[in-house]
């Protein structure tokens, strides 16, 4: 029985949406199950008001990564104007808000603590509380579901919009289950409804929903993108490239100056198991890292969905550094500050001390399944799926 996502059931509310200026925050992946219809539509169609439009990264249509809209010279869609919450400006001014009665968020989430659209979501509840304004989720499916939780609980020190609220990497909560988390954790004064997905339990991954895979963004066109996304995105901290502007993002990683045969040697003696398999493998990004550039490395594919691809992605990143220590660089994460990238990324120092050889992959994952587990239980009570 396929999963019914929250969009599809505000007919059931609408004591909630009838007769109010909604704000609605969603972006291209806010569509029905049967592709029919985006959620402008289908909100027309049940006669509710859509007064004004705001888009995360990659913008209303998706067209590519960062995409923010000038504020300046707005576009319309129908006779609902559209304001960026990603650029300088990452939460609704008071200005945005004026004449708008209720907020409504819609979008499609991959449940890890780096990806944009869950803060997109939180800042927006933030202005939504301080406004007096009340705020709804539609609920639609975590593509990764809610059993494995893992990776380190990030530090509050290092957040950030990739980054924060102490969540694990991988948190294994849909956005509804994430909006209550954020209410609790922040003390949040707002008054927050969540629309439930029907057929849905937190055991499902995406292709156990019966959904047609709905992109989230750009660079994970299909499941086996998310399932190398987690852990894979570390990647962009440095200057290897993890496959963005090829065809297969976050399934290939590589640099010009890597030695193809050396590294996949080297993976296969160290491998943290058999749920990915690789092999070698050149590629040419048209945008991004290395563009126009051959990059010489390997290509993954998941075999098991189960299976986080951390550990893998961490081996790989240390099997090149050692490999070409004067020749792999990571980015800081502002140019007046030491904080490097990787270290918002991870969460916290470990991974840095993991590439210098200071402390061991299976300490790693010791702390990943205790933060993971203590994590796990102070949700417990915020499920809302069984």
């Amino acid at each position: 029985m396929r999963t019914v996502p929250g969009l599809e059931r505000i007919m059931e509310y609408g004591e909630i949406f009838r007769g109010k200026a909604i704000g609605l925050i969603t972006n291209f992946s806010g569509i029905t199950s049967d592709w029919k219809m985006d959620n402008l539509m289908f909100f027309r169609e049940q006669g509710y008001h859509i007064a004004r439009i705001f888009t995360p990264e990659h913008g209303f249509n998706g067209a590519g990564a960062g995409e923010a809209i000038d504020e300046k010279s707005q576009q319309r869609e129908g006779e609902a104007y559209i304001v960026s919450l990603y650029g300088e400006k990452k939460k609704p001014s008071p200005k945005d808000l004026q004449g708008i009665e209720l907020l409504v968020f819609d979008m499609q989430d991959v449940g890890l603590r780096y990806y944009t659209y869950l803060y997109t979501m939180t800042y927006a509840m933030e202005a939504a509380g301080e406004a007096g304004i009340p705020f709804v989720v539609l609920d639609r499916p975590n593509p990764l579901g809610g059993t494995v939780i893992t990776g380190p609980r990030i530090l509050p020190s290092l957040h950030s919009f990739v980054g924060d609220y102490e969540l694990p990497m991988r948190h294994g909560l849909t956005l509804g289950e994430a909006a209550g988390y954020y209410k609790e954790y922040a003390g949040l004064k707002v008054d927050l409804k969540v629309i439930r997905m029907e057929n849905y339990t937190s055991r499902m991954m995406y292709p156990q929903t019966g959904l047609l895979w709905n992109i989230p963004s750009p660079a994970l066109p299909a499941f086996e993108n998310v399932l190398c996304y987690s852990g894979g995105c570390l990647f962009e901290a440095c200057n290897i490239s993890e496959g963005r502007g090829s065809m297969k993002p976050f399934l290939m990683y590589g640099a010009p100056f890597v030695d193809m045969d050396l590294v996949y040697h080297d993976l296969w003696e160290q491998r943290t198991g058999d749920n990915y398999v690789f092999r070698r493998r050149a590629f040419i990004p048209v945008s991004g890292k290395y563009a126009g550039e051959v990059c010489y490395g390997l290509e993954f594919h998941p075999l098991s969905p189960e299976e986080d691809f951390l550990p893998m992605a961490l081996t790989l990143m240390k099997i090149i550094c050692d490999r070409y220590p004067g020749q792999v660089t990571f980015r800081k994460e502002k140019e007046d500050q030491d904080t490097v990238h990787l270290k918002v990324l991870y969460g916290n120092h470990m991974a840095e001390e993991y590439l210098e050889g200071k402390t061991s992959l299976k300490e790693l994952q010791r702390s990943w399944k205790e933060e993971g587990d203590a994590f796990s239980k102070s949700v417990q009570g915020l499920r809302l799926y069984s």
